[in-house]
């Protein structure tokens, strides 16, 4: 009973809370003992972290978007620039003695930093703008981010790094390592990425966002996005505080990028495009402006929908597009939501009508 009464009285924050974090562990606590029993076939479980780092993404793209307010489209630059970042920093200390999994831990950090660094920079001019601007600017940054990457040529030698934008021969390396080879991207990487790395990167970008909404920032975030000129008006700092949220999802989205690109052998800059930022996007507005949980279940499903079509697959992209128009309508739709709702009620009209019985009896 204290238990019923405790979980009554719980505010609507923590309800999501534990709602969000009991998705993602209930799906590892699943998918894990089956991946490890051979009872997931390889398709399905070469998908799981590209999920778990989609996942990420559209969660860090929701605080910016979503709780933030501004439309970005380039949010695939940040994930290029943590993606190559952290192979650089994997690869180099791939001779050492560190252990597999400490090493993606620091590529991962690495990339987290680095793609915070590119967020600062862009977003210290970017965030004065405003809608369709701050969106074909952040879409410029994308495809910037993209054509610079093709253009780099990194290795690595007794000596150290050896950078180059014109060839891989001008590197003048002795018996070194190639890392990225132009437009070929990243070659010879070691794979170390893992579903449970996933999880827990997942867990990582849950506890950082739901923290940061729930707090003074966070309203001081959502009061800009409701009304601009009322939070200006109470001493609310817009550029600092918009200047925070897209930095932090910058970070998040590299992260994700640089566990991204060490589930894979070679990887391109070609990846991170702007169709890249627009699927992200979608998985974003489908899974509700601000909805945490949705933005998990939608980018599980959708991104998963492709590959249960595949035995459909002269209709699947017909398929997966009419899904993408009902879950949309069903989504804005006024009357579903006033169905739900009205169910909702219902449910706990018996609910409690039902605990007023028992205390009768």
């Amino acid at each position: 009973m204290k238990i019923q009464n405790s979980l009554k009285n719980m505010n609507k924050f923590t309800r999501t809370n534990l709602k969000a974090y009991g998705i993602v562990i209930l799906a590892f606590l699943i998918l894990f003992p089956l991946q490890s029993a051979g009872m997931i076939n390889n398709s399905i479980s070469g998908q799981l972290v590209p999920i778990c780092t989609y996942i990420v993404m559209a969660i860090s793209l929701n605080l910016t978007v979503g709780f933030l307010g501004e439309l970005s489209l380039g949010h695939a630059g940040f994930m290029s620039v943590g993606a190559f970042s952290g192979v650089i920093t994997a690869v180099c200390l791939q001779s050492t003695a560190v252990p597999a999994p400490v090493r993606l831990l620091l590529a991962i950090i690495v990339g987290g930093i680095c793609a915070g660094i590119a967020g600062l920079l862009i977003g210290i001019p970017v965030l004065r703008l405003r809608g369709d601007y701050l969106a074909i600017v952040t879409l410029a940054f994308g495809e910037i981010i993209k054509n610079i990457i093709n253009c780099l040529y990194i290795g690595i030698d007794a000596s150290g790094l050896h950078v180059s934008m014109s060839s891989a021969e001008a590197l003048g390396m002795t018996n070194g390592n190639l890392i990225l080879n132009g437009p070929q991207g990243a070659v010879g990487i070691t794979k170390t990425a893992t579903f449970g790395a996933g999880i827990l990167l997942i867990l990582f970008t849950l506890f950082v966002v739901l923290n940061l909404i729930n707090s003074k920032t966070g309203r001081a975030v959502t009061a800009i996005r409701d009304n601009r000129i009322a939070a200006e008006s109470v001493g609310i700092g817009i550029t600092r505080y918009k200047l925070t949220a897209f930095i932090i999802s910058a970070v998040l989205a590299g992260m994700a990028g640089a566990l991204y690109a060490m589930n894979f052998s070679t990887i391109a800059a070609k990846k991170f495009d702007f169709n890249t930022s627009i699927l992200i996007l979608v998985f974003v507005v489908l899974g509700g402006m601000g909805n945490i949980v949705g933005s998990i279940v939608a980018t599980a499903l959708l991104y998963m929908l492709p590959e249960l079509l595949r035995g459909v697959a002269d209709y699947r992209m017909l398929i997966y597009a009419i899904v993408l128009i009902l879950v949309m309508l069903a989504t804005n739709s006024q009357r579903i939501k006033q169905l739900r709702e009205q169910l909702k009620a219902k449910f706990f009209d018996r609910k409690n009508q039902g605990k007023q019985e028992e205390g009768v009896s």
